[in-house]
């Protein structure tokens, strides 16, 4: 449950993060993490056209250098592009210079309006700290559907997303190579599923 929707006392840590949106508002906000790559993205964005959904994709500076075409694609098909840092980097290593260092190196290439989720969720004080006084939006989760985990099946993500989710809801899926089998599975069918609750599908502004 800490980690498929954070406590309170978790998103206190960061308490101008993003972590939930409008709880008044029928609306949900997808995200996925992590790409873009050829194995992943190009489905992805395939099965939200079919669905008329839009997206938030955080994306590794280092994937959009190597598919800039993949970039260019996600942006054109209405959705919007979240920083994800240079290389998918941890906060704990880096003084929080080298962490500010890398996350503008990626945002050269993805201008993603100082959108930024960190890496594995999680980033020091200090770097959030630096991160909120140069004006960048720090997105986290409301849900996380864990479809990275070797050890779920499609059903188990999809559990997940029918426990948790609730109006407002940051939705965090995965761009990559870990998760794409699991999402072939079950995207459609949680896309289906949020449209019979009711759910409207968000970008952030």
């Amino acid at each position: 449950m800490l980690i498929e929707q954070p406590h309170g006392l978790i998103r206190r840590l960061f308490p101008e993060a993003l972590w939930r949106m409008d709880p008044e508002r029928r609306s949900v906000y997808l995200t996925f993490d992590d790409g873009p790559i050829p194995e992943a993205t190009p489905y992805l964005l395939d099965v939200l056209e079919s669905m008329d959904v839009r997206a938030t994709f955080f994306m590794v500076g280092d994937n959009a250098r190597k598919f800039p075409q993949l970039l260019t694609e996600v942006r054109s098909r209405g959705h919007r592009i979240g920083n994800h840092s240079f290389n998918h980097i941890g906060g704990m290593s880096r003084s929080t210079d080298k962490y500010m260092e890398n996350v503008l190196k990626a945002e050269e290439i993805l201008h993603s309006d100082k959108l930024f989720r960190p890496p594995h969720g999680w980033m020091t004080w200090g770097q959030y700290r630096a991160m909120r006084e140069d004006g960048w939006r720090v997105v986290m989760w409301d849900v996380l559907t864990r479809d990275y985990n070797g050890t779920f099946s499609a059903d188990m993500i999809m559990q997940n997303v029918r426990r948790h989710t609730r109006n407002g809801s940051i939705i965090t899926f995965h761009d990559s190579l870990k998760s794409i089998d699991r999402l072939h599975g079950t995207l459609p069918n949680i896309l289906t599923w949020l449209k019979q609750q009711g759910y409207e599908f968000d970008v952030f502004d």
